[in-house]
């Protein structure tokens, strides 16, 4: 309950930019960075939601601060020019300070020092020093409110798997646990992919409109729903025969349809096989 509620009040909250930093350059970046660091699963899911929501959060003061882009068109397009550019200078710098909070927060042993990232970042010819990464972290906690310690993707698909066990579903809980980890690192790298399969599948025409493609933003940020289709696909990719199951229960725990269900876990086996045959 307090997990869908918190998914609910962030997906009513969403800002017009949500996603607009989840490339899949940016989460592949994120994502080696944790493993060359030894972080833990959580950890990399943590930092792409950090940044994400930090480097939206500070495009808007910095847009409000030049007048929030009022103005003729060529006045618009400096002002957003020398953004993007500000922006770009420091975008590294940021990304290893939410990947040092996201470590922080996990509690785990192999939390990022200082000189751990000073060091990364000397290896990519950047020369900050200890304090310019002090005061970036300041930055992302500062513009965030320090409010850091939100909920990942993973926690859902933890706690549902959990819940499935305790309903008495039997399925291999290790090995589809395993499963359903790597399915969300491929559904975080392959997102748009998948999300546009789901859009054209749900709205049964291959060219959304513009308003269906903004409409549909609070389905792509859906962690409950994004949980839901990574269980459904690893149960279908694993253990076929639980599937309808699963499927049902998922249904009755979370509310969302199995209509939805079947068709997040479609976009996700299409996407891994890679064929467009239904």
């Amino acid at each position: 309950i307090h997990l869908a509620t918190e998914n609910e009040q962030y997906l009513s909250e969403l800002p017009e930019q949500a996603g607009c930093f989840k490339e899949t350059r940016i989460v592949e970046f994120v994502f080696l960075l944790s493993e060359k660091w030894h972080l833990d699963q959580s950890t990399r899911y943590q930092a792409v939601e950090l940044l994400e929501r930090f480097m939206i959060k500070q495009v808007e003061q910095m847009c409000d601060g030049r007048g929030n882009t009022k103005g003729r068109d060529q006045g618009q397009r400096s002002s957003w020019s020398s953004v993007r550019d500000q922006i770009a200078k420091t975008f590294v710098l940021r990304l290893v300070s939410c990947v040092q909070l996201a470590s922080k927060l996990s509690l785990h042993y192999s939390r990022v020092t200082s000189d751990t990232a000073l060091k990364f970042l000397q290896s990519l010819k950047y020369s900050y020093t200890k304090q310019e990464l002090l005061e970036s972290e300041l930055a992302v906690l500062n513009t965030l409110h320090f409010h850091i310690n939100v909920s990942t993707p993973l926690a859902y698909v933890e706690l549902l798997l959990e819940v499935l066990g305790y309903n008495g579903c039997l399925l291999p809980a290790k090995p589809l646990h395993q499963l359903c980890v790597q399915l969300l690192d491929f559904c975080y790298l392959t997102r748009e992919t998948i999300y546009d399969t789901l859009l054209k599948t749900a709205i049964e025409n291959s060219t959304p409109s513009k308003l269906q493609i903004a409409k549909f933003l609070t389905v792509k940020e859906d962690f409950m729903l994004l949980a839901v289709g990574v269980i459904s696909a690893g149960v279908f990719i694993l253990s076929p025969r639980h599937w309808e199951q699963v499927v049902e229960h998922l249904n009755c725990i979370t509310g969302i349809t199995p209509q939805s269900i079947l068709e997040f876990s479609y976009a996700v086996v299409r996407c891994i096989v890679g064929s467009t045959t239904p």
